[in-house]
């Protein structure tokens, strides 16, 4: 009530009104005569003068207003300009949606989510028996370690059994008593991939967990039932294409899958993708092409492969697939020591896939443990039908530095349709050593026709391979034996 101007909003109006007080400024209210040829004066004139002993004219309050509009127009464009900035797409999510067709407003967040999304499984108990309850928990033990489905541990919503990604674990009651049934089905259409009956015996709790590792691992990784059946329908994209690239070079190794098979790991990471698997399958497929020598990706070195492995390990620390592949790496570049202690934990932190026993196994082979690394090789091997070369190789190595010829022998057989240098040569060595020098010799023309760089210079590849010093002389020893010429 004290101050000199009072300013009020009139009703339905955004415009204030200004009006002099009238009780502090009564001698501010006069009456002009109608013809004087002055300039009429404002109420908020008057006041302002009185306060300032100047009595400012019309011209001036008007400039101030002006002034005073224009501040609050240039804030108001300001705030629309910040916010424009902050929801507009980044130029390389523009350039990823346009090549993929995805809206630009949505492709930032949403597409790259899709580009990583995963096969999501369930696990629907139909029996509250106590034999399904006891498969059921360690189904759902065994497939939160793998890194290659999105486990959903609540039961399946009706709305989301549309999903052609995805699949459930039906766990039920057998025909007989004590039995559990245990069904893979694919969500969408129902189709059964699997359908196993545990009897009694297996459910108890010394056989389940062999028993459940040999399902899951049958089904769950990328060379398994669920990744197969993605493959027979053809709606794999982004991660989930990757990973059945990647599985298809090491089925059958070439420079040509594994260049397609880099570079699409290596899209999804240029997109900002942040799923370990991308940089441990790349750290991989890098020390690959450091090894074979590799065109894709050039210039490929063990430092580069180290990087990307030991990046895939800090994203996510419970991955058992990053710490896989920096064991890998590591025995790759003849660190022995640490390779095994990163297959350990990578075998610990899943014990049910049994590509972890197998990489294990194969560190443990390669640090020349022989007898521990046999014994956990030839589990994965003979648990499952489909699986890496190397699988094979790793076991007849073990089992030929313990004498084992008949072990070595089979799993030397199993090399039949994987074209390298030092498969051929192992596989001469075991027909040598199980009495067929003919099979051996015919090989070894091969081995010398095909590869001859490895022919004329084993040990050069058994050396950059690390091998241990005890195994790399046996072999050389063995295809001297079998007839191979060239330096020892």
């Amino acid at each position: 009530a004290g101050e000199p101007i009072r300013i009020t909003v009139p009703r339905g109006s955004y415009i204030p009104a200004y009006e002099v007080n009238p009780d502090r400024h009564p001698a501010a209210i006069v009456e002009v005569p109608a013809d004087e040829a002055a300039e009429p004066a404002h109420d908020i004139d008057l006041a302002l003068a009185d306060e300032s002993g100047t009595r400012p004219s019309g011209a001036q309050m008007m400039r101030q207003l002006k002034l005073f509009w224009g501040a609050m127009a240039v804030i108001i464009l300001m705030l629309g300009f910040l916010v424009y900035r902050i929801n507009e797409p980044a130029p390389g999510d523009q350039v990823g949606a346009s090549a993929g067709g995805i809206p630009a407003e949505t492709s930032s967040v949403a597409g790259l989510a899709a580009l990583e999304a995963l096969p999501p499984v369930y696990i629907s108990q139909t029996s509250e028996a106590e034999g399904p309850t006891r498969v059921a928990s360690v189904l759902r033990t065994g497939l939160s370690g793998f890194d290659t489905v999105d486990f959903i541990g609540r039961d399946i919503a009706e709305s989301d059994r549309g999903n052609p990604l995805q699949f459930v674990f039906v766990v039920g009651a057998g025909l007989a008593e004590g039995d559990v049934l245990v069904e893979l089905q694919h969500s969408a259409s129902g189709k059964v991939l699997l359908s196993r009956v545990l009897p009694a015996a297996d459910v108890a709790a010394a056989k389940l967990d062999d028993t459940i590792a040999d399902i899951l691992s049958s089904t769950v990784p990328a060379s398994g039932t669920i990744y197969g059946h993605i493959d027979q329908l053809g709606i794999q994209t982004g991660l989930t294409a990757c990973l059945l690239l990647n599985d298809d070079y090491y089925l059958a190794e070439s420079e040509d899958k594994h260049a397609e098979a880099y570079r699409c790991f290596e899209t999804l990471a240029l997109d900002n993708a942040k799923s370990p698997l991308i940089y441990a399958e790349m750290a991989s497929l890098h020390m690959e092409a450091v090894r074979d020598g590799y065109r894709y990706p050039p210039g490929a070195t063990a430092d580069q492969a180290l990087a990307l492995g030991y990046r895939a390990v800090q994203m996510v620390a419970t991955s058992p697939y990053a710490h896989r592949s920096y064991g890998f790496l590591n025995q790759r570049i003849g660190n022995s020591e640490e390779a095994t202690r990163w297959m350990r934990k990578a075998y610990e932190l899943n014990t049910y896939d049994l590509s972890m026993a197998a990489a294990y196994g194969y560190a443990l082979i390669f640090s020349g443990n022989y007898r521990e690394g046999a014994p956990i090789m030839e589990r994965a091997v003979e648990a499952s039908s489909v699986h890496p070369s190397w699988w094979d190789y790793g076991l007849f190595l073990a089992r030929f530095m313990l004498n084992d010829v008949a072990k070595s022998e089979r799993a030397a057989e199993a090399l039949v349709t994987a074209k390298r240098g030092h498969y051929i040569a192992v596989r001469a060595i075991a027909a040598d050593c199980a009495g067929k020098p003919e099979l051996a010799k015919k090989l070894l023309d091969e081995l010398v026709a095909e590869f001859p760089e490895f022919a004329s210079n084993p040990r050069a590849f058994f050396v950059n391979g690390k091998y241990p010093p005890d195994m790399t002389n046996k072999l050389l020893e063995a295809l001297r034996h079998a007839g191979l010429g060239g330096p020892s």
